[in-house]
């Protein structure tokens, strides 16, 4: 027990466990495991330190990161964070939330599911929102799947190419076993047909461009399919929403709504849909009702999903929840209100237009999407080389000129100060072809 002093379990508790079992040593417990592979050394771990040791060794290795400027999004974007998010969502009610099954002891976390479903309907004009998609990209996976179960005998589905490259990733694996064809395209109107059950689309594409959807859903109604539209949801409030497009099902991810970069995760996706095919949503729902004694309390109205239902009939197997960050985005539109939105999307796009336009005036970019309407996001053709460009503006402390399609992005949010951007630029006039 010496080399496990950390274990709770005394050497008689050991023992009874090992006599339940039939074995006589733990080592027995490894007996089948060959004896090369078994390690035999003192394993070398550094000496014990004190908390303020801890603390200091921590804050050197910090030290070793290079913190640079975010001039990039493609589907993660680095906007202000509330300093009282944290706090709030560090509360104990709130720090272990998990699946709430039991509505009797989950009132908090029903409470802001139920919350963050009518946020999300109230951003994209939906009727019914869920809770517990992962991401962006497999909420997008998983809407395409729900078009298939919605239209039954129908297992085609096109998708725009448009959409970001990690949406397209996971559609592709998502759709890659079950018994649906994905039909990846740039023009989804050439491709409907009968047999589709739904055609995705994103609000705005994938090299920044605001879409216009007009008529799009008519046309896919008539072929008797679904329209889906991923979206950027704090866009939404400045563009038309997916309800007003036309759509049936809404799609993306809350990570624009103040959720931190950090380093990729974790986020939370959303879906929201019209009331006729809430039934097939994925996740879970929330409701409002009122107990014994006439208060209102939150319940899980539906739960479509493979341990609720059998396996065979489950819409989905999503079983883990993003139910914290979805708390943690419920916070951040609840102060910043739909006029905060507007003021986010309307300090975004004037960095991002600005930028645009000191980019183009260095002469060393073309616009291949002149006239083309964009929000804080923009790609431009390079006249250098991308490498060297790249390293400059890394170099001077940017994250910047992404490589996408033969193109560079660029992407300003409102952290990004004017000065900033100039800086940026001067960094990119030092480079030469």
């Amino acid at each position: 027990m010496a080399s496990f002093a950390y274990f709770p379990h005394t050497g008689e508790d050991i023992r009874v466990m090992l006599e339940r079992i039939g074995v006589r040593s733990l080592d027995d417990l490894y007996s089948d495991v060959p004896a090369d592979f078994v390690y035999k050394k003192e394993y070398d771990l550094p000496s014990a330190m004190s908390e303020q040791q801890v603390r200091d060794f921590f804050d050197s290795l910090g030290e070793k990161n290079t913190r640079l400027k975010v001039f990039v999004g493609q589907g993660a974007y680095d906007h202000y964070v509330p300093s009282v998010i944290p706090y709030i969502t560090s509360r104990s009610e709130f720090l272990t939330a998990y699946t709430p099954y039991q509505c009797e002891i989950s009132q908090g976390t029903l409470r802001y599911i139920f919350e963050w479903q009518s946020m999300i309907c109230r951003l994209t004009g939906m009727d019914v929102a869920n809770a517990s998609m992962y991401d962006g990209p497999t909420a997008a996976a998983e809407a395409l799947r729900m078009a298939v179960a919605c239209t039954r005998k129908r297992n085609r589905v096109v998708v725009s190419t448009e959409l970001q490259e990690h949406v397209l990733q996971v559609i592709r694996t998502y759709t890659k076993y079950p018994d649906i064809e994905a039909v990846f395209t740039d023009d989804v109107r050439s491709e409907l047909g009968p047999e589709v059950a739904g055609v995705i689309v994103p609000s705005i594409c994938r090299h920044g461009i605001i879409q216009d959807h007009t008529g799009l859903a008519d046309a896919v109604h008539e072929a008797g399919a679904l329209l889906i539209e991923y979206c950027d949801p704090s866009a939404l409030a400045v563009l038309r929403t997916p309800a007003e497009w036309g759509a049936d099902i809404a799609v993306g991810d809350g990570q624009p709504l103040g959720i931190p970069l950090c380093y990729g995760g974790p986020y939370v996706g959303f879906m929201a849909c019209r009331s006729e095919y809430m039934r097939k949503l994925p996740g879970r729902i929330v409701g409002q009702a009122e107990d014994a004694e006439g208060k209102r309390c939150y319940v899980l109205t539906l739960q479509a999903r493979e341990q609720h239902i059998r396996r065979e009939k489950a819409t989905s197997n999503i079983c883990s929840n993003e139910s914290l960050m979805a708390l943690w985005v419920t916070v951040y539109l609840s102060l910043m209100g739909p006029e905060g939105l507007k003021k986010v999307n309307e300090l975004s796009c004037e960095g991002a237009h600005y930028l645009h336009n000191e980019l183009l005036a260095t002469g060393l970019f073309e616009d291949p999407f002149e006239g083309k309407p964009f929000l804080k996001e923009f790609c431009l053709k390079p006249l250098v080389d991308v490498k060297k460009l790249q390293q400059k503006l890394l170099d001077k402390g940017f994250f910047a000129a992404l490589e996408i399609d033969g193109y560079v992005t660029f992407c300003v949010t409102e952290k990004r100060t004017k000065a900033e951007i100039d800086a940026l630029v001067a960094a990119v006039k030092e480079v030469r072809a």
